[in-house]
């Protein structure tokens, strides 16, 4: 099995040996060395604690909770909810950071802790690798038996988390009540059947399908919202009458949308619609990651806005969006980030405003679709063997391609006038991931095709 930890939090199966899966064992040293990175001093800290429906997550809560109370903080435990509801909830209740236990769109039998700081944002990687030190030193005080930390629950984060999103200029509920739109949702059977449902019927949206609503932590399909994986959706959709679909992740930051007549609006496009939205109405920048599609920039470009890429991941494009301004980012899973609500990956909030955005305009999903421009992205990898260089590799790739707009913040990014390749290495495997993207399948294939044949040349050499 799997136990893999990293800046941005711990992830692994369940049982097991310690050290080699999410043990219990793993997971109070995790939440231990967050602690000890957070204290600053002798007062007592505030942490709020959220889980998707993962069968496991009730057990890793409880183990959390009681550790937290062990070091003497002070817990306020969320329950069922999502990963941008805990975001916002940290903020809601002042606290010094958060937890939020998800394990995202891997399968059932994995588990995750990630972690936040007191603005309700994935800690950084500089702070990730403290926290990665102190595990590595047991370096850990708990609190005397005066100083235990209080534990008290609170139930109404998911509405708060809603209500903040309808105050949102840019969210218009009387629009998207009058459109009388039909929703299918995929909830995955997670927590998305809490919060979906709930966001409709405050929008307006009374003729609500849900599959997969019930959060049991038993997903009906793979969790992670791709095409292959949406058949039953996509098909009820086909065969009825529904004016838009949405499926998410187990913890609801990744939006999938679905159109009218069951096609994938594409979850590279999620971000694109929402942010050709957002700057209709608002001037400013954007931004997303250098794997994600470069509709972004063309959208941008027609604005008269600057498009900025950041390294993958969502606490660098958090990063990039701050430094530059940005007024609408996010990343090409189909993670909006909107900062006039916070700094986040945030499917509801992306509802919300897609839905806007369809009233607004009158458009069906296909419709909207047809205003951007179609690139195919095309997702390869090249395995390595023990002994090869990676940074030889990409060196030689952007020494090779110098003449080409090569951007080597994560990995090695090259843009050509008909399309891009990004080679960045996995921190999980023995590969290098070689994303390409041009305006058809053989285009983007072709340029993969020739990256990994350029490789292979070197290595042989």
């Amino acid at each position: 099995m799997a136990l893999i930890k990293s800046i941005s939090g711990i992830r692994g199966t369940i049982g097991g040996k310690v050290g080699d899966n999410l043990t219990p064992i793993d997971v109070v040293q995790f939440v231990s060395a967050f602690i000890t990175f957070l204290k600053k001093d002798e007062n007592a800290l505030t942490i709020v604690i959220g889980r998707d429906a993962r069968v496991s997550g009730e057990m890793v809560n409880k183990l959390a909770c009681s550790t937290l109370q062990a070091l003497g903080v002070n817990v306020i435990d969320l329950g069922l909810s999502t990963t941008p509801t805990v975001e916002m909830a940290v903020i809601h209740h002042k606290a010094d950071g958060g937890i939020i236990l998800t394990a995202s769109h891997n399968p059932m039998q994995w588990n995750a802790l990630k972690l936040l700081n007191e603005k309700g944002e994935f800690i950084s990687a500089a702070d990730g690798a403290k926290v990665l030190e102190i595990i590595e030193n047991n370096d850990y005080q708990f609190a005397e038996i005066g100083k235990l930390g209080k534990y008290a629950t609170y139930d109404c984060a998911i509405e708060d988390h809603i209500d903040a999103i309808l105050k949102l200029d840019l969210v218009d509920a009387d629009a998207i009540k009058k459109a009388h739109f039909s929703v299918a949702l995929d909830c995955v059977n997670s927590t998305g059947g809490l919060a979906l449902p709930k966001l409709l019927e405050k929008l307006g949206v009374t003729n609500v399908t849900v599959l997969n609503g019930e959060p049991t932590g038993i997903f009906a399909h793979n969790p992670e919202p791709l095409p292959q994986h949406l058949h039953d959706i996509s098909n009820m959709i086909a065969r009825g009458k529904f004016d838009v679909g949405f499926v998410v992740d187990p913890d609801v930051d990744r939006l999938a949308i679905i159109r009218e007549d069951g096609q994938m609006f594409g979850e590279e496009y999620t971000l694109v619609a929402v942010s050709d939205y957002i700057l209709q109405h608002t001037k400013g920048n954007t931004v997303s990651n250098l794997s994600s599609t470069r509709a972004l920039r063309d959208v941008s470009s027609r604005y008269g806005v600057e498009y900025n890429a950041s390294a993958v991941g969502e606490v660098n494009v958090v990063e990039k969006m701050k430094e530059t301004n940005a007024v609408i980012g996010g990343e090409g899973n189909g993670g909006v980030i909107y900062p006039e609500l916070h700094y986040g990956r945030d499917a509801l909030v992306g509802i919300a405003l897609f839905l806007t955005y369809m009233a607004k305009t009158g458009k069906s999903c296909t419709e909207l679709r047809r205003q951007f421009p179609s690139y195919v992205i095309s997702k390869n990898k090249i395995e390595l063997r023990a002994g090869m260089n990676v940074k030889e590799i990409l060196a030689y790739m952007a020494q090779k391609y110098a003449d080409k707009q090569v951007n080597t913040i994560d990995g090695v990014k090259i843009d050509f006038d008909n399309g891009w390749v990004h080679l960045r290495p996995s921190n999980t495997e023995p590969i290098i991931r070689i994303y390409a993207e041009g305006e058809s399948s053989n285009l983007a294939d072709n340029m993969a095709n020739k990256i990994i044949s350029d490789i292979r040349e070197f290595l042989h050499s």
